[in-house]
């Protein structure tokens, strides 16, 4: 129940519960939810039984209440509410819709990624614009900086579409190259050495299924994961492949990469154009693939920004300084 009124500078809010077992997750440890809801949109909340009230400007105090009504209806759906769930309500609340978002402002249960472990909701309309394109195109591409979500979201619809049957198999790849270091020689056989490039992609995997299902589903072939140099000369048929890193492949493995594609396949290619480790200052089949698809029919591209960052605030603050001190370079024709 919402109650509401106003006076000249400020408006008042007021929310009910009906379930009081669910308002210590709601409100957080101390309170620290609602503190945190009140640091971001300058109001003020007070809670009282199972009531809070939200006193602020109009356009806050309705941000307010959508977020506090938004989580509570998750709440009651069996999700549970930490503090990174609380921020990824305020930015789909706050943020308008992208241009990449044609359906206009979309809530996050309505792109909800179901999987063996965990709900999976967006926490940016940006994110929520990447699962819906996802949805709607064959071959998306997800640009922008580290911890935006681009290859956890991409992981996620991959394993729904497997438990769902709509694939076969999921195929994640990555180039092999350093990160700005040289690692020398790798001891074991090749996939010991190729694992450590590969590694956020298992990480990605054991946060949505169980370590057993990993572990067979690699085992079975209904997951693969590869570096990019195995993907020549293979058509990935009823697949979702994801190409991770994408900015570190050239315009030839980028080439090769997307016409891997057969029956019933999708693919991601995810990559950070401000993080381009190839040596010799090779040109990056990212890049390259931006500039010569962005006209295509069937292919999205949905551009991340420091904004959308889901990590530490800090790591959001830290991209745009970078981003300050050095813009993005435009593209070149290929």
């Amino acid at each position: 129940m919402t109650i509401a009124s106003a006076t000249s500078d400020a408006t008042t809010v007021e929310l009910e519960f009906d379930d009081n077992r669910l308002l210590p997750q709601l409100f957080g440890s101390h309170n620290s939810h609602l503190a945190r809801i009140e640091q971001e949109l300058e109001v003020e909340l007070r809670s009282r039984g199972n009531a809070v009230t939200i006193t602020g400007p109009a356009v806050a105090a309705e941000v307010a209440r959508n977020v506090l009504s938004g989580l509570y209806s998750r709440l009651q759906q069996g999700a549970e509410i930490d503090p990174a769930e609380v921020d990824g309500a305020l930015r789909m609340a706050e943020a308008p819709a992208p241009a990449e978002a044609p359906g206009g402002n979309l809530l996050p249960e309505d792109l909800a990624i179901q999987t063996r472990k965990r709900r999976i909701l967006p926490r940016s309309q940006r994110q929520a614009a990447y699962l819906e394109a996802i949805d709607n195109h064959d071959l998306v591409f997800g640009l922008g900086p580290a911890g935006t979500g681009k290859t956890y979201l991409a992981v996620a619809k991959a394993v729904e579409s497997l438990i769902r049957g709509e694939i076969d198999r999921i195929v994640l790849s990555r180039p092999a190259v350093e990160a700005g270091e040289q690692l020398g020689f790798l001891p074991g056989d090749m996939k010991d050495k190729v694992d450590p490039y590969l590694r956020p992609l298992y990480d990605a995997l054991h946060d949505m299924l169980p370590a057993n299902q990993v572990a067979k589903k690699i085992d079975n072939g209904e997951i693969e994961i590869a570096p990019l140099a195995f993907m020549r000369g293979r058509t990935l048929s009823h697949s979702f492949v994801i190409l991770d890193e994408a900015q570190n492949t050239t315009a030839v493995q980028m080439k090769m990469s997307l016409t891997r594609l057969g029956e019933n396949a999708r693919m991601v290619v995810t990559g950070d154009l401000s993080q381009v480790d190839l040596p010799g200052g090779a040109r990056s089949g990212l890049r390259d693939a931006v500039n010569v698809l962005k006209d295509v029919d069937g292919v999205a591209f949905v551009n991340f920004t420091a904004k959308d960052v889901i990590r530490h605030q800090l790591v959001s603050r830290i991209v745009e300084a970078y981003d300050t001190r050095d813009p993005a370079k435009p593209a070149k024709s290929p």
